[in-house]
């Protein structure tokens, strides 16, 4: 039996692109174009809010685990430092870096005012417990990076 792929849930086309497509643990991410294609998966559910993703990175920058933390509203999301500083010392006490990500369902790549003030909060909340934020990707119809541009 065949099935036509507009009568597929959208659940589990998301949960195939995860699979197939997104960076499995263990593995380096080698750019921010890399990061990005491995987040795409996380956001596809996004397209009617904000989300935020954190990628937990072991010392050799190899990929933990990746995991949505925070979900908004159109156009924005509730982000608390110490919660990050939580999940990293609870739930994936090996992570040595992290890279942290947030969709833009508008489509727009650039960074607002509150998402440099909100880099800058998490960073120093990560320092304080010897964790590296490496980069801080926005999604939107492409995607920007902070790193990329010496924002970090």
């Amino acid at each position: 039996m065949t099935q036509k792929i507009q009568d597929v849930p959208d659940d589990i086309i998301r949960e195939e692109y995860v699979k197939r497509y997104t960076l499995k643990s263990g593995e380096k991410m080698n750019s921010s174009r890399s990061v990005a294609n491995h987040l795409r998966g996380y956001f596809s559910k996004s397209k009617t809010c904000e989300s935020f993703v954190m990628i937990y990175l072991n010392s050799q920058h190899e990929l933990i685990e990746t995991k949505i933390l925070f979900t908004g509203t159109i156009a924005t999301a509730a982000i608390y430092p110490r919660e990050l500083v939580k999940s990293v010392l609870i739930d994936f006490p090996g992570t040595a870096a992290v890279i942290i990500a947030h969709n833009h369902p508008s489509g727009s790549n650039t960074p607002s005012s509150p998402d440099f003030t909100i880099t800058k909060k998490i960073k120093t909340a990560l320092e304080s417990i010897d964790v590296e934020l490496l980069d801080h990707i926005i999604l939107g119809t492409d995607f920007y990076s902070f790193a990329d541009h010496n924002q970090i």
